[in-house]
């Protein structure tokens, strides 16, 4: 049996399907063409707020009346450079959980590093999170401590190339040092600041990393930190983000993406047959073939979306892989062959032959990106116009991240390097690809020059996947593909998971799995309410062993 379909077919025919991931998702995961999705999910985000602007009569009664913040914004004075002789600084903005400290009983403080986005996204880890269950647990202090330039902690006017340069790891870890010394919260009249409470330090992701290196770097002033999926190795390319996909996801999903990814390598490397394949994707007007498989690579960020509370986690993968498999033309009995079985075929003009999954692959793609873009895919997708990189207001929250990845932290993602290994990216996502946006978006400036390539040995000095000390938890998940920049990389010496130095690895977790909470634990997973109870155990055996400095 053959499969026959005309390219334009009516089964081609496409709707509106917002783009769901966040701004800062797209980022992380993908480069140059992640600011191009950035600028569409806002652009989404924008239109969907005009619209639900539209006023309407509200009656007043009593579930109208909107009850009082809990965790109001707080804020603390921090110099702009604690390296300078300089009187400029900005405020740093906190929020402070009270709901179980008893006054007079010393803390502890728990905090949490917001990282690289804005607090606010990080106030559920208070109410709910791995901040409000330690502090439950402890009768302690929890605290959300936004990162300097995110959210409004912005110390500058803009987001030039000059005025990031004090966005970097030793103005933000000197940040952290300060406010655990010098903070007085309010309505508390006692003195909390370390090192005579003791503060445990716990930050996801890049604040995992964040909370590891301020335990090596302060260790007077952070009593215990948790780094949850920390990334202590920081490295130009990170290949090995794709390979924990395509060997967690589903199989014949990863067969799938396989099979695709070489196909369309193929089709590229032959002239008559380039614009066909962009055609089938809607991007037939993309100048640039690495432009093109990069926007193809975009689903592929949905697996570190996946979170196990259904409320906060996303699904979008799961469906992404569902997609892939919808029968064409109704033949569902195709469905159970092999990739690239001939019964699965479809034969296109020009004697082209692709498995149907390929062509439910083009057909996401139209529907879930292309069809956000208003104006010329070229201009929704291209990353070769330097000038479109080039504005620096404080709306291009882009920037921020980015200029960290382009100085000191690298994470490019790019193809595996041999070109037999198996790979569901393109091999034209190279290093020179992922990393020109460092080159594009940051000219020189009168005070600062982004390095050619980020100075990775700056993270790595600090311990790389070897880092450790006593009261310093390394907590990761299995399935995270962000697991090969932590301490459980395959790379990495296994080391034995002891109270004093745990070291514990989530089955079948994704990306900090642990931050998030129930407010009834027992409700939780197993595996979370495991590892939550763990967490609680060795926190409360650490606080047993404190003493302040002058009781010593």
């Amino acid at each position: 049996m053959r499969l026959t379909i005309a390219l334009f077919s009516s089964t081609l025919l496409l709707t509106t399907n917002a783009v769901s991931a966040s701004g800062a998702d797209y980022i992380r995961a993908h480069g140059a063409q992640g600011v191009n999705l950035w600028r569409l999910a806002n652009q989404e985000r924008e239109s969907h707020s005009h619209v639900s602007q539209t006023p309407v009569l509200v009656v007043q009664d009593s579930s109208n009346i909107e009850e009082p913040n809990e965790f109001p914004d707080q804020w603390f004075t921090q110099p702009i450079d604690h390296f300078a002789n300089s009187s400029d600084t900005f405020k740093q903005r906190y929020w402070i959980n009270t709901r179980h400290y008893t006054p007079g009983s010393g803390g502890p403080v728990i905090v949490l590093d917001g990282g690289e986005t804005s607090g606010e996204d990080r106030i559920p880890f208070l109410d709910t999170g791995i901040v409000e269950i330690l502090a439950r647990a402890t009768g302690g202090i929890g605290i959300v401590l936004e990162h300097r330039y995110y959210g409004k902690s912005i110390p500058v006017a803009d987001f030039s190339t000059d005025n990031l340069r004090w966005l970097n790891n030793d103005q933000a870890a000197a940040d952290s040092a300060r406010f655990m010394a010098k903070v007085t919260f309010p309505g508390i009249d006692e003195d909390l600041t370390a090192p005579n409470t003791p503060w445990i330090y716990y930050g996801g992701s890049y604040a995992g990393a964040r909370a590891a290196h301020m335990k090596v770097l302060y260790p007077d002033l952070v009593y215990g930190a948790i780094a949850s999926s920390g990334v202590t190795h920081a490295t130009l390319s990170n290949w090995e983000y794709h390979e924990i996909i395509r060997n967690a996801a589903d199989p014949t999903c990863a067969r799938k993406l396989e099979h695709a990814t070489l196909a369309i390598d193929a089709l590229l490397g032959v002239p008559f047959a380039k614009r066909f394949i962009k055609s089938l994707f809607g991007l037939e007007d993309l100048a640039h073939d690495d432009d093109f498989v990069s926007v193809l690579e975009s689903p592929l960020g949905y697996w570190q979306a996946k979170v196990w509370d259904p409320a906060v986690g996303s699904t979008k993968f799961d469906q992404f892989c569902a997609f892939l498999d919808k029968p064409i033309l109704g033949n569902g009995s195709v469905s159970s062959l092999p990739v690239g079985h001939e019964d699965r075929l479809v034969h296109l003009p020009g004697d082209i032959k692709l498995d149907f999954s390929i062509l439910n692959y083009a057909q996401y793609i139209k529907e879930n990106y292309v069809s956000q873009c208003k104006t010329s895919v070229e201009d929704c997708f291209g990353t070769y116009n330097d000038s479109s990189f080039l504005a620096t207001g404080l709306d291009q929250e882009w920037r921020l991240w980015l200029f960290q990845v382009c100085t000191e932290w690298g994470f490019f993602s790019t193809a595996p390097p041999d070109p037999a290994h198996p790979r569901i990216v393109s091999k034209l996502l190279t290093l020179e690809y992922s990393s020109k946006i460092c080159r594009q978006a940051y000219p020189a400036g009168k005070y600062f020059t982004v390095p050619p390539m980020p100075n990775i040995t700056a993270v790595n000095a600090l311990g790389d996947f070897a880092i450790s000390a006593d009261r310093l938890a390394i907590i990761d998940g299995e399935v995270d593909p962000w697991r090969p920049c932590t301490p459980h990389s395959d790379y990495a010496a296994d080391r034995e998971d002891t109270i004093l130095q745990p070291f514990k690895l989530i089955p079948n977790a994704v990306h900090h799995y642990d931050e998030y909470g129930l407010k009834n634990i027992s409700d939780e997973p197993v595996e979370i309410r495991k590892i939550h109870g763990e967490m609680i155990v060795f926190v409360m055996e650490w606080l047993k062993a404190f003493k302040a400095p002058g009781s010593r």
